[in-house]
């Protein structure tokens, strides 16, 4: 068998430089084109793994907020401070010592409710007001009665009294 000598001719060599030429600009187009789209696609790749990265950070500090606000919302607020204030003392002409004294004597009674919950030193009220109204308190030879006129119970639990002499 013999192949024809093609190659010889000049029309056909030009054929032969044409289709060369025109394959390599051809792969050379296609090079251009892959690496064009490849940069991209790895760029888009890189973008959507930080941000991948951000929500997950994002999602883990939510969590824990999440968390600690469950934690928080499960603790009940305690009591910090009594606040006690005698409505009538200009009335029955206390000095600012026996007026001090009468408020730590009702503070003592009270005492024992700071620290403790809101939630249960509210159900206990009429508790917390007939201990200080069932006590005689004396100073300097005298005996006082005291009537709540006003109680707030909150984070400091304010108590307005009404002062009277014991017979």
């Amino acid at each position: 068998m013999h192949i024809p000598p093609y190659h010889k001719q000049p029309g056909w060599q030009r054929f032969f430089a044409g289709a060369f030429f025109g394959g390599l600009i051809a792969y050379m187009i296609f090079l251009f084109m892959y690496g064009t789209m490849q940069a991209d696609f790895q760029e888009e790749h890189l973008a959507l793994k930080a941000e991948t990265a951000e929500l997950k950070r994002q999602n883990t500090a939510l969590l824990e907020d999440n968390q600690n606000l469950d934690e928080k919302s499960k603790e009940e607020i305690g009591i910090d401070s009594i606040d006690i204030a005698i409505l009538n003392s200009e009335e029955m002409k206390f000095d600012r010592l026996l007026g001090h004294q009468l408020t730590e004597l009702v503070r003592e009674e009270v005492d024992q409710i700071i620290g403790a919950p809101i939630g249960s030193v509210a159900e206990n009220a009429d508790l917390l007001v007939s201990t200080i109204e069932n006590k005689t308190y004396e100073i300097d030879d005298f005996s006082y009665k005291l009537e709540v006129r006003r109680l707030t119970i909150y984070k400091k639990v304010h108590i307005a009294v009404h002062a009277k002499f014991k017979k």
